[in-house]
C-alpha cells in the first residue's frame, strides 16, 4: 500500500475546502490542518477541534481564512500515514472527525436491502446465500429504484410480501417510512486512511461498505462529505438483528477520510447525490474485487436521512457524520462457488470518488490492529497543556 497526493486528493486537487486530523508526536496529540496547494497546515490555534470548525458559520471559508503553521508536504505526511512502515516520529492522518458521533443509515440502497434479507434467511451461512438471492429477487420484482420509502406503492408491496410469507425487518427500512440508521462508532474511534482497519476474529463471511459519509452540524445542516468504509460482519448480523452493534462497532471498524470536504462553489449537496463511489478489494492472494455505487440509485435522499438521524426528536451537540449506506453486495465468488465474497486477512480496500478522493485501508484482525487508547477525554487534557482551550 502506498498513499500519494496523485492517488489520494480529489480530482481537483487541493482546489476544494479539504480539512483533515493529524497526530503530531512532538505535541503527543491530534492537530486540525488545512490541506492546501502549498502544503499541510496546522490550524489548531483557530480550530482545536474538528467539531469547532464544522460549527462555524460558513466552514469552507473559515477554513480558507485560518492562519496556521506549515507542518509537512502533503506527500510525505501521506508517506507516512501508512500503519505498516510509519515512523512514530513524524506526523500522520487520522480519521478526519473528533468529538462528531459516528452514525449509519443501513438499507438505503435497493440492492443492499436484498442482501441484507438474504443475510437473515440464510442465518450466518454464506453457503446458503445464492439459492436465497434468486427466490427473493423473484418475489420482490420489478425495479425497485423507482419505489419511494413509505408511498403507497411500497405499502402495497408490503403486504403482498408479508401475505406470500417473506416479510423481513430489512425490508421494512428499505420500502418502509423510517430509515435505519444505527450508531457505528463512539467519538474518536473511526480510523484514517492508510491504518489497519479491523475484522472481529468470530466472522467468516464480511465484506467492505464503500459509502458516502455525511459531516452534519448541530443544528442539522449539511456541511460537507468524506468517504467511508462501514465494515460489516454478515455473518453475524445475519443470525440475529440484534447483533447489529457486535457486526458493525468493533476496533478499527469505521474507516473515514482522507479529508473532509466542505460545501462551497465547488462543491456542493448536489455533487452527493451524483456521486459515484468506487470501491477495489487488492488480496495477498491476488485477488482482486471491482465495484461501484451511484448516490443516484439511493432510496432516500440525504436530507431526509439526516433529518431521520437530527432534528427535534434527537440533538447531537457536536454534530454527527453519517455513513449513507452503500449499493454494493459482493457477490462474487472468492473460494467455493456460490459463498460469494469474504475478506481475507491483509486485503487491501480503496475507497474513492472524484469530489472526495481516495481512502485507504488494510484488513487486519480487530484484535490485532492498534487498540484505541486516545479518546474524548484525553483530547480535552492534551488541548489543555497546549493551551488551545479558552
Amino acid at each position: 500500500m502506498k498513499l500519494t497526493p496523485e492517488t489520494t486528493l480529489p480530482i481537483d486537487g487541493a482546489a476544494g475546502a479539504l480539512a483533515g486530523r493529524i497526530w503530531r508526536p512532538d505535541v503527543g496529540g491530534p492537530s486540525v490542518v488545512a490541506i492546501r496547494k502549498t502544503g499541510v497546515f496546522d490550524i489548531t490555534a483557530a480550530f482545536p477541534t474538528m467539531r469547532d470548525l464544522c460549527e462555524a458559520r460558513n466552514p469552507a471559508l473559515a477554513l480558507r481564512r485560518a492562519k496556521g503553521e506549515k507542518i509537512s508536504e502533503l506527500a510525505d505526511l501521506l508517506g507516512n500515514s501508512v500503519e505498516a512502515s510509519r515512523s512514530r516520529r513524524k506526523p500522520w492522518l487520522l480519521a478526519p472527525v473528533d468529538l462528531q458521533a459516528v452514525k449509519a443509515a443501513g438499507v438505503t440502497f435497493p440492492v443492499s436491502m436484498i442482501e441484507r434479507v438474504i443475510e437473515e434467511k440464510a442465518r450466518g451461512n454464506a453457503a446458503a446465500a445464492e439459492g436465497i438471492r434468486a427466490e427473493i429477487t423473484r418475489l420482490v420484482g420489478g425495479d425497485l429504484r423507482k419505489l419511494k420509502p413509505g408511498s403507497k406503492q411500497a405499502m402495497a408491496l408490503k403486504e403482498a410480501l408479508i401475505k406470500a410469507g417473506s416479510w423481513s425487518q430489512y425490508l421494512e427500512v428499505g420500502i418502509g417510512p423510517d430509515a435505519e440508521v444505527f450508531t457505528k462508532a463512539p467519538p474518536m474511534a473511526a480510523v484514517g486512511t492508510g491504518a489497519d482497519a479491523g475484522l472481529h476474529p468470530v466472522s467468516t463471511w464480511n465484506n467492505p461498505e464503500p459509502e458516502a459519509v455525511l459531516v452534519v452540524a448541530s443544528s442539522g445542516a449539511i456541511v460537507g462529505a468524506t468517504l467511508g468504509n462501514d465494515v460489516n460482519l454478515r455473518d453475524v448480523e445475519g443470525r440475529s438483528a440484534l447483533l447489529l452493534g457486535k457486526a458493525k462497532d468493533n476496533n478499527a471498524s469505521a474507516c473515514l477520510g482522507p479529508f473532509i470536504r466542505f460545501f462551497d462553489d465547488s462543491f456542493s449537496l448536489d455533487d452527493v447525490r451524483r456521486m459515484i463511489v468506487r470501491l477495489k478489494v487488492e488480496g495477498e492472494d491476488g485477488f482482486v474485487l471491482e465495484g461501484s455505487s451511484s448516490m443516484t440509485e439511493i432510496a432516500r435522499d440525504p436530507v431526509d436521512l439526516a433529518g431521520q438521524m437530527l432534528g427535534k426528536h434527537h440533538q447531537y451537540p457536536d454534530g454527527a457524520v453519517l455513513y449513507c449506506g452503500t449499493m454494493f453486495a459482493p457477490v462474487q465468488d472468492r473460494g467455493a462457488k456460490g459463498q460469494g465474497f469474504t475478506h481475507k486477512v491483509g486485503d487491501v480496500v480503496t475507497i474513492a470518488s472524484d469530489k472526495l478522493g481516495s481512502l485507504t485501508n488494510r484488513m487486519r484482525l480487530a484484535t490485532e490492529c492498534a487498540p484505541w487508547t486516545f479518546g474524548a477525554g484525553a483530547l480535552m487534557k492534551n488541548l489543555a497543556r497546549r493551551g488551545l482551550l479558552s
